[in-house]
């Protein structure tokens, strides 16, 4: 369960909305899409809030996320820093400094099961065209509400919708930049993150991108049996 979130929240700062099947884009997601041309690189803050049913309150927590394009990225959860999952050339890492424990997961476009659907969103980068996602996402409402453009994206593949059937994305409707991503799952809980203090196109510091991982680390692959 805890890798499955850390994942999906993953993707969701790479993911772009498709096309609205039979309908005209909202001009904030048609804004929105044209900007990426120029996203090179991005960093921001963030509040993350997990709900699940067996809790009666939310988790929360803070932490920091670096994109760099087309797929590169980096989360730092929690002060000081609990978990980091990093996008690196040919695998994705989650780091636990605490537990001094990695999981590794293959980006092999041969991963089977669900998990390659799930990969393949990881991939996918930030688009530089509507139709770089339309093959990935249905777009099931768009809105625009005072400050907040919203939209509601569901995975085309099955086997990605069964791990995870609605992504929501809000947008500022002043510079179409990113305000917060939540993720809904099968089983009722949902990951949302809030995002503040984005810089565009910051300095790309790239050994940040690919971590050494100390020695006395344990590294496992969950995926592999």
């Amino acid at each position: 369960m805890r890798v499955r979130f850390l994942v999906f929240l993953l993707a969701l700062i790479i993911t772009m909305p498709g096309r609205l099947n039979g309908a005209e884009l909202n001009p904030l997601v048609v804004s929105w899409l044209a900007a990426q041309t120029n996203v090179q690189s991005w960093s921001a803050d963030f509040l993350q809030t997990r709900s699940l049913k067996s809790l009666t309150q939310p988790l929360t927590n803070t932490g920091h996320v670096w994109f760099a394009a087309p797929n590169r990225f980096r989360w730092e959860l929690g002060k000081p820093v609990q978990t980091i999952a990093v996008r690196a050339p040919n695998e994705m890492l989650v780091i636990y400094p605490r537990l001094k424990r990695v999981e590794r997961f293959s980006l092999n476009s041969q991963e089977a099961g669900p998990w390659k659907d799930a990969l393949a969103l990881l991939e996918a980068g930030f688009p530089r065209s509507a139709a770089e996602l339309e093959a990935q996402y249905n777009v099931l409402e768009q809105s625009v509400q005072g400050a907040i453009g919203r939209l509601v994206l569901q995975p085309r593949s099955s086997a990605a919708r069964r791990m995870m059937p609605r992504i929501t994305i809000e947008l500022d409707t002043k510079d179409s930049s990113l305000r917060a991503t939540e993720l809904q799952f099968a089983d009722g809980s949902s990951l949302r993150n809030d995002f503040s203090n984005a810089v565009l196109n910051p300095p790309v510091d790239t050994p940040q991108f690919s971590p050494e991982i100390p020695a006395e680390f344990k590294v496992v692959e969950p995926m592999k049996k």
